[in-house]
């Protein structure tokens, strides 16, 4: 498939690692950090572009940068984008980062704001992995311990084709539903960054309750703060570990 990929942050470098190891044709673009773009150039093959060329002719379009970052995309999609390439959010919404943005505090489920703002339906998914377990923890098909992450959407064939990619990347893919489902995703989560199987996966979620994902994040980030944000990728089994114990209270795990 052509792919393109703006961020080449954590999740959206790993992916732009993975898509081409496994034959996608890959362009990529980031606002900042051009160096950056040449060294995964050279090590992948990817073509860097500009954010309005990354949105052309491709079939999956991964967007995965800060949320606040998302309504200055509006334009080069509106322009240049084809109406049959799918758009993946791999968004997640931090306060601490992006500043409160008063829909998604009054409730406004995340991805329906990503999908409202930019003017074309998304399908959710990748937003629910730590990059140190989306680089470390891919393993092959049928493993009992294999990974699952949730996709959210509201056009089946996209979410089929995310399921593709998900499986690309060493990870099980589970359909959640609709768009508007996708709170059940979001941080806060019991199924967010908990590293999951599959089972295990299809019960967490059932158990997502939307009004504790706030003050559930929000616990979360405080165990980073508390350690050593700037070096977090090295410990990120211990945040897996922190967001089981938070995320998943009232499951007696």
């Amino acid at each position: 498939m052509k792919i393109g990929i703006i961020g080449a942050g954590q999740i959206g470098s790993t992916l732009i690692r993975q898509f081409s190891k496994v034959g996608h044709e890959v362009k990529m673009t980031n606002a900042t950090d051009l160096a950056k773009m040449k060294t995964l150039e050279d090590e992948t093959g990817a073509k860097a572009v500009s954010p309005t060329e990354v949105v052309k002719d491709v079939d999956v379009l991964v967007i995965s940068i800060p949320t606040i970052e998302i309504p200055k995309l509006a334009k080069p999609l509106r322009q240049c984008i084809s109406g049959n390439t799918i758009v993946i959010d791999t968004t997640n919404y931090y306060p601490i980062r992006d500043g409160k943005i008063e829909e998604l505090e009054n409730g406004m489920t995340e991805s329906v704001w990503v999908s409202t703002k930019l003017g074309v339906p998304v399908v959710k998914a990748y937003n629910t992995i730590l990059a140190g377990s989306l680089i470390h923890s891919g393993s092959t098909e049928n493993a009992a311990t294999r990974i699952a992450l949730p996709v959210s959407g509201d056009d089946q064939h996209a979410k089929d084709i995310v399921a593709t990619l998900i499986n690309d990347s060493g990870f099980d893919a589970l359909d959640i539903g609709s768009l508007q489902d996708s709170w059940r995703q979001q941080p806060g989560s019991p199924v967010y960054c908990t590293d999951l199987n599959l089972t295990e996966l299809k019960n967490n979620i059932t158990h997502a309750k939307k009004e504790l994902l706030a003050e559930r994040r929000e616990q979360a980030v405080q165990f980073i703060i508390e350690n050593n944000p700037a070096k977090w990728l090295e410990w990120w089994t211990d945040c897996v570990s922190n967001n089981r114990k938070v995320y998943e209270t009232e499951l007696g795990y």
